[in-house]
């Protein structure tokens, strides 16, 4: 089999990304930073949530995709999406077990000798440690409900009105915030919720985005619908939109059949030999 690593499954690799976060209707007494801060408060309880993402990635263009993640017992993920960086191809990506597939569909196969899927291991190893630096693929595994919250760290947030967002009366409320000002934020988190939010700041740092313009949309039932991010990263800007489509439903991901899997942690092992 070839060791050398196809350009499609590593965009793939560098785009995994997700999100989804719960929010309140703001009430007569309540401000615009109350009712945010009530929805990042409920973003606790999501076990599993479906969303679809759609914007612009540095250097890798435009995004778009849906997805549907499990947050509790353990992190899992299904991932269909296309980006310019792939040539526009429809890749899908799967987190399960601590691994990640990536699957390329036909072009993948031609180049990995009928291998349709790309798995590397995320549970620390020296492989997996060596791809982070190459564009962060433990981005998969950060809760997208964390990053829901960060408009809490602005301390300009405001009101902007009533909107629909596919049908759903929402109340839209915007804001900036720095990455310092959400490292300070921190500090009234604790156990996995901090744990998450650190992860989602540390992958905007590698991007050298040091400031995000954010705006997120509430729906009635105290459930974010959608939120944007804006941010100027080292590469290029990024302006990324993820809209929510459901919560707290069971999600099953199962990983491809080991037959149709090249590991690319024993792809490095041959590179590194050769």
């Amino acid at each position: 089999m070839r060791t050398s690593i196809p350009a499609a499954g590593l965009g793939a690799l560098l785009l995994a990304a997700g999100a989804v976060g719960c929010g309140s209707e703001e009430s007569p007494e309540m401000t615009p930073a109350a009712a945010v801060a009530k929805a990042a408060k409920n973003t606790e309880d999501i076990t599993s949530l479906q969303y679809r993402m759609k914007g612009t990635v540095p250097e890798s263009g435009r995004v778009e995709g849906e997805a549907a993640m499990r947050l509790k017992p353990t992190i899992a993920m299904s991932m269909k999406m296309q980006a310019d960086q792939v040539g526009g191809e429809t890749v899908e990506i799967r987190l399960v077990d601590k691994a990640m597939y990536l699957g390329g569909g036909a072009e993948m196969a031609k180049e990995m000798d009928g291998k349709r899927w790309l798995k590397f291991d995320l549970s620390g190893s020296a492989a997996a440690k060596d791809v982070d630096k190459m564009g962060s693929p433990s981005q998969a595994e950060q809760n997208p409900a964390a990053e829901s919250t960060f408009l809490t760290g602005a301390k300009d947030v405001k009101k902007v009105g009533s909107e629909k967002v596919d049908g759903v009366e929402t109340t839209h409320y915007t804001g900036t915030v720095t990455l310092a000002e959400l490292r300070a934020s921190l500090k009234d988190s604790k156990g996995e919720t901090r744990e998450q939010r650190e992860k989602s700041i540390k992958q905007y740092e590698k991007l050298g985005v040091d400031k995000l313009t954010m705006d997120m949309w509430v729906d009635g039932e105290d459930h974010t619908k959608q939120f944007r991010m804006k941010g100027q990263a080292d590469k290029g800007p990024m302006d990324m939109t993820i809209t929510f489509v459901d919560y707290n439903k069971p999600v099953t991901v199962k990983a491809p059949p080991a037959g149709e899997v090249a590991d690319l942690g024993e792809m490095f092992k041959e590179l590194g030999q050769g």
